[in-house]
């Protein structure tokens, strides 16, 4: 199956390739394919939210290819990262290095689009002598850049001018305030007030006797009579945690368990076919890695929401 478009892909991805595969002149679009596969960009860097490539040509030198977004302002990421704040789900999902499927409602309600509308919301530019737009060398990282897409999602915010670390903090901040707004401490006159009800009562304010220091094991059992030690609950602890003291992000390289451990060797029947066999290994270990994705999601939401 051909690597760019035909086989399934994350549907942010096939969603970027739909818009390149929109283009009329497919035997262009044919070049540019073969361009990514056989290697001939040979490199592709960002500098803030342009991308910048090197693409190997017919010519001695590599042709330089830019290509960019139009970046959303900082009053706009505001107002996105606060409503992707509001849901656990979307914040849990973006923290796994995944898109939400629903993520466009997320711009749309700001009045903004994440994804581009068509080929001419994309600024592309080359140094080849072809007049048309986009050019085998152009079509070339449209390709790579969906491999990109595929392995970080968040490229496609940093084209709209926010980095994968930008946003995450902007999350931390605006979960951190929700959590304020909806459990305040208690005001400075009430501890006050509570303060000096309970010196009165206690016959410790005004012209009331002197309170004298006293050592640690004095102190400790009158700690123990007042509250006796519970050992059972020593692990249990029910106070909200500040938001700032938890930090909750997915592992640097995104990966799974099934990552690290590699194919696993399953039983094979001596009268299925080799390939029969691959196809149902790769099965199986396609469950395995959806299972400890959703696994990790579901992690994450639970941790965001308590």
């Amino acid at each position: 199956m051909d690597e760019y478009g035909t086989t399934e892909r994350e549907w942010w991805v096939q969603g970027w390739l739909d818009l390149l595969a929109s283009y009329r002149f497919k035997k262009r679009l044919e070049r540019a394919r073969n361009y990514a596969r056989q290697g001939n960009v040979l490199s592709i860097e960002f500098r803030g939210a342009k991308v910048l490539a090197r693409v190997q040509g017919t010519e001695p030198s590599p042709y330089r290819v830019s290509l960019s977004l139009d970046p959303f302002s900082d009053e706009d990421w505001q107002h996105v990262c606060e409503t992707l704040a509001g849901r656990a789900v979307w914040a849990a999902k973006l923290l796994a290095g995944e898109m939400p499927h629903d993520i466009e409602s997320v711009f749309a309600s700001n009045g903004l689009s994440l994804f581009p509308f068509s080929l001419g919301d994309v600024h592309s530019k080359c140094s080849c002598p072809d007049e048309a737009n986009p050019c085998k060398h152009i079509g070339a990282v449209y390709y790579l850049l969906a491999d990109r897409f595929s392995e970080d999602p968040f490229v496609l915010f940093q084209l709209r001018g926010r980095s994968q670390e930008a946003i995450l903090e902007a999350l931390r901040e605006a979960r951190g305030r929700d959590r304020a707004i909806e459990s305040p401490g208690p005001s400075a006159s009430a501890e006050s007030v509570e303060s000096a009800e309970s010196a009165e009562s206690s016959g410790l304010g005004g012209d009331g006797p002197t309170l004298r220091p006293v050592d640690a094991a004095t102190a400790l059992v009158l700690a123990t009579q007042e509250t006796p030690i519970r050992v059972d609950a020593f692990w249990s602890y029910d106070e909200p945690l500040e938001a700032d003291l938890a930090v909750i992000a997915p592992s640097p390289d995104a990966g799974t368990p099934c990552d690290l451990l590699g194919e696993i060797p399953l039983p094979t029947s001596t009268t299925g076919s080799a390939e029969g066999r691959q196809l149902a290994n790769r099965a199986v270990m396609q469950y395995l890695d959806e299972v400890y994705r959703t696994a990790s999601q579901q992690a994450i939401i639970a941790a965001l929401g308590n």
